[in-house]
């Protein structure tokens, strides 16, 4: 596994070229993206989500493509659609998913119809069209970007799509130091052009069998299906996590320890990714909505009454 570390700080480098002070949030992205996840980054317009998005791309030498969602993008603008061709058979025209980073920005934008064409594509990294299924390139994941509820023309993404994101971050407004530093990097120049091509589509598929095979006792097993009971028994939560969300803690934990150099799981490794991965897969009581309680602080306290494992290999 140390073999893989000093790829990980030089990826982790590049991208901090053009996104500053949010290392956590690009160590997050980078981990779904080892444990085979998507992301779904939701924050306020501006804030560099997108940037984030294509950093990860150029510095991996991946394919992908972006699309703007807006009310009138169709499902077929997404997953492709067939035509009569010359010799008047239906042939099948790619949509826009059929790359290895798919970015959505502003993904809750768009129709209920449309964000469910991605349904498929997440879940099984397959498209059908007209009784045809094509397979997706591999490595593939979604990052996607979505406005706040509150602002102008956004809805809300059906509770089956949101369990399909292994994890859901927020970047935040930085820093004056950090909008200063951006200031001084943007004048007459693009960060996105000193980003260097890292590692191929081939190394990264490497390392994500990798981390697959980072170990886990049967006391960290027991750990993580332990705190995803105590979301299901929370009175304060109408919906726990689902066993999707389960297996999303684990290969992000997984993927937490081989980001540090090591082929095993430890607590600490469950405990730093255990909200970003539940959050958006649980639901308030009425009663906590009242409250005024937050997702994240519920989540928190389980984390706290959990008790730990003493790890032994």
């Amino acid at each position: 596994m140390t073999e893989y570390v000093n790829v990980i700080e030089q990826v982790e480098y590049e991208v901090k070229k053009v996104i500053k002070g949010k290392d956590d949030v690009i160590k997050k992205v980078f981990m779904a993206i080892l444990a085979g996840g998507h992301v779904l980054m939701e924050d306020i317009p501006g804030v560099g989500k997108t940037t984030l998005a294509v950093a990860f791309a150029k510095t991996m030498q991946l394919h992908y493509q972006r699309v703007q969602f807006t009310p009138d993008v169709l499902p077929s603008d997404l997953v492709g659609f067939s035509m009569l061709n010359k010799q008047q058979e239906l042939e099948y025209k790619p949509g826009a998913v059929m790359c290895n980073i798919f970015l959505a920005d502003e993904i809750n934008r768009t129709s209920p119809k449309t964000q469910s064409a991605l349904l498929e594509v997440m879940e099984e990294g397959t498209v059908t069209v007209d009784g045809n299924t094509w397979r997706l390139p591999t490595p593939f994941f979604v990052l996607a970007t979505q406005n706040p509820i509150t602002s102008i023309g956004t809805q809300m993404l059906p509770e089956s799509q949101l369990d399909r994101f292994m994890v859901k971050l927020s970047m935040g407004y930085p820093t004056v130091e950090q909008e200063i530093a951006m200031l001084k990097q943007r004048q007459g120049q693009n960060p996105l052009d000193e980003v260097k091509n890292l590692i191929s589509a081939e190394i990264l598929e490497e390392m994500q069998i990798q981390v697959q095979k980072v170990f886990v006792n049967d006391a960290m097993l027991a750990y993580v299906a332990q705190l995803v009971e105590a979301t299901r028994k929370e009175e304060r939560l109408r919906i726990g996590v689902s066993p999707r969300g389960t297996l999303s803690i684990l290969a992000m934990a997984k993927a937490a320890a081989f980001m540090e150099g090591r082929d095993f799981l430890i607590p600490e490794d469950v405990e730093c990714v255990f909200v970003d991965t539940t959050a958006h897969r649980v639901l308030l009581s009425e009663k906590a909505k009242m409250a005024h309680k937050q997702e994240t602080e519920i989540l928190r306290e389980i984390l706290a009454s959990v008790a730990k494992p003493q790890w032994k290999r």
